[in-house]
């Protein structure tokens, strides 16, 4: 699917269907619930960040049928959530067309934004539709939620459940929503035996836009001086991400698995490392919800609504007057080189890495008497909060 040319025509064709659609009957939500159908077009953070109000739904409502609507991009997370108990795609006609044709007690759209999908909801048969009302939008449901940018996106998710009594759901900080699957375990334990079964730091350098990359040769520096701490790397990403691969793990400076892996691979990979490295990135989600601790770079994208909470998780994130500046998933063309992300040098990083490794007690003794790291080096990087 072509990312930009959908996102052109919803804001054509979808803000004219969403604004002469009717809008549905009013109706007081059923005390049970026994089919959903949750909506998640987009990426891989939203379609994670999502699983905490689709643990609160099963725990309200266990037994219910939960279906998901995704896209084929992000359908793999859903295999990572035990409570999904039907996954259709959005961008496949034929299972579009079949959740078209289902009849669920309640439809919740959780996209953000975009107009298309809340069509969907509207023509859904379900008496009971929910989703945030943020444009013409608030128009194909049953009952509205607003949607703030500076709140966290798994309690913007939850807060979605309020219409359905569900109310106060909370997440813990640290304690895994996400679940690999055992086959993907058993397959990667095999690829990771040139490591011989040592702790690692697991490295994503992709991103999916340019606003967001911070550059194959500074990671594969970090690379370098993990390596002579005694810390190895393993570095992920998609067929796409196998140039960068190349260049950070190079003459076995690490262990390259870019291309080689599906998303749950992908997780089972996150799932044995000690921490992961990664830009504002879906992936970086996947760890959050693994209760993997991370260091991630932010910029352009909003730290306080995207970036992991908790003790166990370091952002780095200039603050520059211009960032963050993404809005609803759309960033404009930087005129300043992407200095936000230009900024962030080696030495942040690698102190960033190696104060975590080192609070989290999986840190090599002999890298503590390392003089590679300067000083000062976490100065302007935030904390996760």
């Amino acid at each position: 699917m072509n990312i930009q040319l959908m996102k052109l025509f919803d804001a054509v064709i979808g803000r004219i269907v969403a604004s002469v659609f009717p809008a549905p009957l009013q109706i007081t939500p059923p005390c049970t619930v026994t089919s959903l159908l949750l909506i998640r077009p987009g990426g891989i953070g939203d379609a994670v960040l999502l699983a905490p109000a689709i643990n609160s739904l099963k725990k309200t409502f266990p037994s219910a049928r939960v279906s998901i609507l995704a896209e084929k991009r992000n359908a793999g997370i859903f295999c990572l959530i035990p409570g999904v108990d039907n996954l259709l795609c959005y961008d496949s006609p034929g299972e579009l067309f079949q959740a078209l044709l289902g009849s669920y007690d309640v439809v919740i759209d959780t996209e953000q934004w975009h107009r298309l999908s809340a069509v969907v909801a509207r023509m859904v048969s379900a008496p009971v539709k929910i989703g945030f009302c943020s444009n013409e939008r608030r128009r194909m449901f049953t009952h509205t939620v607003p949607y703030s940018h500076d709140d966290y996106e798994t309690l913007s998710f939850v807060r979605l459940l309020k219409p359905l009594g569900i109310e106060g759901a909370k997440m813990n900080g640290g304690v895994p929503f996400l679940f690999v699957p055992h086959a993907a375990t058993d397959t990667v334990a095999g690829l990771l035996e040139p490591i011989q079964g040592d702790r690692f730091v697991t490295i994503f350098p992709g991103a999916s836009i340019r606003e967001r990359r911070w550059g194959a040769e500074r990671f594969r520096r970090v690379a370098e001086i993990l390596a002579g701490f005694g810390i190895k790397t393993v570095v992920v990403g998609g067929k796409v991400d196998r140039r960068q691969g190349k260049v950070i793990a190079g003459n076995g400076v690490g262990l390259d698995l870019t291309g080689v892996l599906t998303l749950p691979e992908t997780a089972a990979v996150i799932q044995k490392s000690a921490l992961l490295l990664s830009g504002d990135s879906g992936v970086l989600h996947i760890a959050t919800g693994l209760g993997i601790p991370t260091v991630s770079l932010f910029g352009s994208g909003r730290a306080k609504k995207w970036a992991p909470k908790g003790d166990d998780h370091l952002v780095i994130n200039k603050n520059l007057p211009c960032s963050p500046c993404t809005t609803y998933g759309s960033t404009p063309s930087c005129s300043t080189g992407v200095q936000c992300m230009r900024d962030i040098d080696v030495d942040d990083v690698v102190n960033a890495v190696t104060m975590l490794l080192t609070t989290v007690g999986t840190m090599p003794f002999r890298c503590c008497n390392s003089e590679l790291i300067k000083t000062g080096g976490m100065s302007n990087s935030t904390p996760a909060v």
